[in-house]
C-alpha cells in the first residue's frame, strides 16, 4: 500500500506548491511560474537519485527508444495542460471549466483503458465517478454557467494532464528498474526536459522574466522544493498503482488547500464545500478498497 503514502505526500506538497505559485504569478509570467516548479527541482532529483544508489545498488538505467518517447511526450504534454489552464483562466465561464479541468482521474481511467489495456475493477469505477463529482462540486460548477468553449478548454486540460500521467507511468515501467529508482529517473528525464524547453523558451521571447526569478529567488526555491516533492509522490505513486486510482486519491488535495486557506491566508470556508469534501472523503476510501 506505499502508493498511498506517497499519493498523500504528492497532493500535500502540491497544494503548498499551488499556494505558493498563486504568489509568483502576481510578477511574473505564465513560462516564468512554471519554470520555477522544475528549475531547482533538477539538482534535487540528482541528489535524490544518488541517495538511491547509495543505500540499494541496482542496475543503471538503459536508455532506450520506448522511454526517450514516453518522457519526451510526457514532458511536452505537461507545458501543453499548464498552457490550457492559463487559457482557463481567462474565461468568463472558469468554473465549470477548472472543475472539468479536475476530471483528470476520470480521463486517466478511460485514456488509460483505451490506450494502454489498464482496467478498473467496479469499485474503482464508482470511486474515480464520485470523484469527479466532487470536483465539479467544489469549483462552484453550474449548469446555468455552462459554455461549450470553456467547458471544451476544461475536458483538453484534464485529457492532457491524463496524458503526462499515463506516459510517466509507461516511462517507469518500462526502464525495468526497482519503483524507487525508475520513478527517480522519469523524474530527472522529465524535470530537465521540462527545464530545457522552458529556458530556452524564456531565453528567447521573455529575457525580463529571468530578472523577475532572481528577485523572487526564495520564493522559486521553496516553489521548486515543494514541487520537487510533490513529483517524488506522484511518480513513485503511479509507477505502483494505476494513474486513476492515484489521481482519485489524489484529490484529497482539495482538503489540504482548504486547510491552508483557512490557516495561512485566513479564508473561510464555505458550508456548501463540506459536501464535496465527504465525497472526496468517500471517493478516496473506494479506490483504496478496490
Amino acid at each position: 500500500m506505499s502508493w498511498i503514502a506517497f499519493t498523500v505526500l504528492a497532493a500535500f506538497s502540491q497544494a503548498w506548491r499551488n499556494a505558493l505559485q498563486s504568489q509568483l504569478s502576481q510578477s511574473a509570467s505564465v513560462a516564468g511560474v512554471t519554470l520555477a516548479r522544475f528549475l531547482l527541482a533538477v539538482p534535487l532529483a540528482v541528489i535524490y537519485l544518488l541517495c538511491l544508489y547509495h543505500y540499494q545498488n541496482v542496475p543503471t538505467l538503459t536508455i532506450n527508444g520506448s522511454l526517450i518517447a514516453y518522457v519526451l511526450s510526457a514532458s511536452i504534454m505537461q507545458i501543453v495542460a499548464t498552457g490550457l489552464m492559463v487559457l482557463l483562466f481567462k474565461q468568463n465561464n472558469y468554473a465549470v471549466g477548472a472543475g472539468l479541468a479536475k476530471s483528470e482521474a476520470l480521463m486517466a481511467a478511460i485514456l488509460g483503458m483505451a490506450l494502454f489495456g489498464s482496467a478498473l475493477s467496479l469499485i474503482g469505477w464508482i470511486g474515480v465517478a464520485i470523484g469527479a463529482i466532487a470536483v465539479l462540486m467544489l469549483s462552484g460548477f453550474s449548469v446555468k454557467r455552462f459554455a461549450p468553449k470553456t467547458a471544451l478548454l476544461g475536458i483538453a486540460c484534464g485529457s492532457a494532464f491524463a496524458l503526462t500521467s499515463l506516459w510517466v507511468r509507461e516511462a517507469s515501467l518500462a526502464t525495468g528498474l526497482p519503483f524507487l529508482h525508475s520513478a527517480a529517473w522519469v523524474l530527472l528525464l522529465v524535470l530537465f526536459t521540462q527545464t530545457v524547453i522552458l529556458s530556452l523558451f524564456i531565453s528567447l521571447k521573455e529575457r525580463q522574466t529571468w530578472q523577475v526569478l532572481w528577485q523572487k529567488r526564495t520564493l522559486l526555491s521553496t516553489i521548486s522544493l515543494t514541487s520537487f516533492v510533490g513529483s517524488v509522490g506522484w511518480f513513485s505513486a503511479m509507477s505502483l498503482q494505476h494513474v486513476a486510482y492515484v489521481k482519485t486519491l489524489g484529490q484529497i488535495e482539495v482538503f489540504f488547500t482548504m486547510l491552508i486557506a483557512v490557516l495561512w491566508l485566513k479564508q473561510p470556508i464555505k458550508k456548501s464545500d463540506n459536501i464535496g469534501l465527504l465525497l472526496i472523503g468517500i471517493a478516496a476510501a473506494l479506490v483504496m478498497l478496490s
